[in-house]
């Protein structure tokens, strides 16, 4: 998922972007606080490395001042032998601090697949705070202290989104002064709370947001996902527990609280993600119910793909049936960089369509798939589970047959129990072989 408005202009200045004009209805604490003016923005380039692989930028940022709180951050520009600025960047925003070359590699390597400089932007959020909290904990303080004061700027995301704002003011001055070259608009994408992150930064209406792809962030509609939990799992999930223990959920019964998790759900800006979106979601994700993008994924506008990654867990790296688990997430790198690339260079990715249906009466699932492109391959990736927690489920697959860009087949309805089904295809672009995913259907025994 995108920020503010402000090119070039906060190069000069300190104050920020002004807000996009947005909808009645809209939350504005948002756009307020990002487009509030803050004299503490400043960026340098403090070094440059020749690697193996390529160029790496070092920059230094301070994004905002946050209650009596100066936010720095480190941003590593990586750019591979024999690439090119183009006018789209990818910005991926990142938590901790770069883990010295070992993050430079990965980002050159990355930026070889998308073809184009990629950014990483560290310090999303400025961590630890307010006696050593981080992460989720520090989330949950500043939401507490929402609810304490309902000041609008005390939402941790609020500043959180800041920072890629500012990071895209900073390398667009980065790209003139270093380049003499002008970085239009950016591919935002993060993970977790950085993918929420990138939903939010979208939600800003800032027109430099050319696409999103937020990874391993499943909660959009908060509201609705903090129920499909209880419904999947029994209760909310332990890996929500900082939310839990600040009784922050179950969702509070008052309006402050409301409003709390309104302004700070993608869900109420949906009329303003238009733009291409790529969703990336781990199939045993202890985090959220595995089918809590059907909660969100009709409403969205514009372009939209998903990846599942079948038998991952939060960190997308996955697994086989004796719980060996790959060193990369290379199933999640192959398709970012496919989406990456696709934004960069004009390239659309396949429209794809499925359709599930259980006919009445039937014991099977009728499934349908249409792309405008013929797919290399095809697969149905199958899981069962006792009840709607599919997180310890391992996923099966089989072969799905295609006759040219469509196919067809059918999945039994379990006699037992709950069965969870997806298709997926993998695609070419260019010299990338790359997967991409349908929403899944859960079908449930009939009743006795």
């Amino acid at each position: 998922m995108t920020r503010l408005l402000a090119p070039l202009l906060l190069a000069a200045l300190a104050g920020p972007a002004a807000a996009a004009p947005q909808p009645a209805d809209a939350p504005r604490e948002l756009t307020d606080y990002v487009g509030k003016a803050d004299a503490s923005y400043s960026w340098k380039l403090v070094g440059t490395t020749e690697r193996f692989l390529g160029t790496v930028y070092e920059l230094e940022m301070v994004s905002q001042t946050w209650h009596d709180t100066k936010w720095d951050h480190k941003i590593l520009v990586m750019v591979p032998k024999g690439v090119k600025p183009q006018a789209t960047m990818v910005l991926w925003n990142e938590g901790d601090a770069p883990d010295g070359g070992k993050a430079a590699d990965l980002g050159l390597m990355i930026a070889g697949q998308v073809r184009a400089p990629v950014a990483f932007l560290y310090g999303v959020p400025k961590q630890p705070l307010y006696g050593g909290k981080k992460e989720d904990a520090l989330i949950a303080e500043s939401f507490v202290r929402y609810l304490d004061t309902e000041d609008g700027s005390w939402p941790l995301l609020f500043p959180m989104v800041k920072s890629v704002v500012r990071g895209m003011d900073a390398l667009q001055a980065f790209a003139k002064q270093e380049w003499k070259f002008e970085v239009k608009d950016f591919v935002v994408a993060g993970a977790s709370k950085r993918g929420w992150t990138a939903w939010l930064t979208a939600a800003t209406g800032d027109p430099r947001v050319k696409a999103i792809a937020p990874l391993v962030f499943d909660s959009v509609h908060i509201a609705v996902q903090m129920d499909n939990q209880v419904k999947a799992f029994g209760k909310p999930s332990e890996m929500i527990r900082d939310y839990a223990e600040r009784k922050l959920v179950p969702i509070p019964r008052t309006a402050a609280a409301a409003r709390l998790w309104q302004i700070i759900d993608p869900w109420s800006y949906r009329d303003r993600l238009t733009m291409p979106k790529l969703i990336v979601c781990g199939t045993n994700d202890p985090y959220w119910p595995l089918d809590a993008l059907n909660s969100y994924w009709d409403g969205l506008k514009g372009d939209k793909w998903i990846l599942y990654v079948p038998n991952a867990g939060h960190h997308l790296c996955e697994r086989d049936k004796d719980g060996k688990e790959e060193k990369l997430p290379l199933r999640t790198i192959a398709t970012v960089c496919a989406f990456c690339r696709s934004q960069v260079f004009d390239k659309p990715l396949p429209k794809v369509n499925c359709d599930m249906v259980v006919p009445p009466g039937a014991g099977s699932l009728d499934v349908s798939l249409l792309c405008d492109v013929k797919p290399l391959a095809a697969r149905v990736f199958s899981a069962t589970a006792l009840t709607r927690d599919f997180r310890k489920s391992f996923w099966e697959d089989r072969r799905f047959d295609l006759k040219g860009a469509s196919g067809a087949c059918k999945v039994d309805i379990p006699a037992a129990g709950l069965r969870a089904t997806l298709v997926e295809m993998q695609f070419q672009l260019e010299d990338l072989t790359y997967t991409l995913s349908t929403p899944l259907r859960i079908l449930e025994a009939p009743k006795k």
